[in-house]
């Protein structure tokens, strides 16, 4: 088994979604991955629908400092505390839950903890929870800052990359989708087309 990727930490939590302080700086997990958090016997298992790097300070934006530089790197070299004074986050929706063996593709119980490690999941975890399609109607009823149709379109081709058979992971997510939005069609073509290969 591989190590787990912690990504970052719980600093908001709601019963429907988490956000996350990445540990570094602009390294939020792709839009539409499955990460996961625990609070004690209960991990809990969301998708990312959201990435932002700001200030620490809200209200400052950071201004341009690039003029006479010739990379951006050399932006960050010349002015190190660029690095302490900006921060990276991500917001994942709840989709399911972990207690004991068993699987729930609903929302838990409880919020995730404040302060609560955040990991990306490894192939196997993505494999296991994508056996069930289940947690798309939490996707599809839900209203973010990110469009359904975007949301889910990622979400599913991150998912698709752990099988050996990504084409039939995704016919087999699109005849789900296809009973969840039987009366929406325009929503139904606008996820299809994001996902063919």
């Amino acid at each position: 088994m591989t190590e787990e990727q912690r990504v970052g930490e719980v600093i908001e939590a709601s019963t429907t979604d988490f956000v996350a302080q990445c540990y570094e700086l602009y390294q939020s997990p792709p839009l539409g991955s499955l990460v996961k958090t625990r609070d004690e016997p209960v991990e809990l298992y969301g998708i990312v629908y959201h990435a932002a790097t700001a200030g620490f300070e809200t209200g400052r934006r950071p201004i341009a400092r690039g003029k006479d530089e010739a990379t951006e790197e050399a932006i960050y070299q010349s002015s190190p505390q660029l690095l302490k004074l900006l921060r990276s986050e991500f917001g994942a929706l709840v989709v399911g839950h972990r207690q004991g063996d068993k699987l729930y593709h609903y929302l838990p119980p409880k919020p995730a903890r404040i302060h609560g490690f955040v990991y990306l999941c490894q192939p196997d975890e993505v494999k296991e929870f994508s056996q069930s399609l289940a947690f798309l109607n939490i996707l599809i009823n839900t209203h973010l800052p990110v469009s359904t149709e975007e949301l889910i379109s990622a979400c599913l081709r991150q998912m698709s990359q752990v099988y050996e058979d990504r084409h039939a992971f995704l016919v087999a997510a699109g005849k789900e989708l296809a009973i969840f939005l039987s009366g929406q069609f325009n929503q139904l073509k606008a996820i299809l087309e994001r996902i063919k290969q």
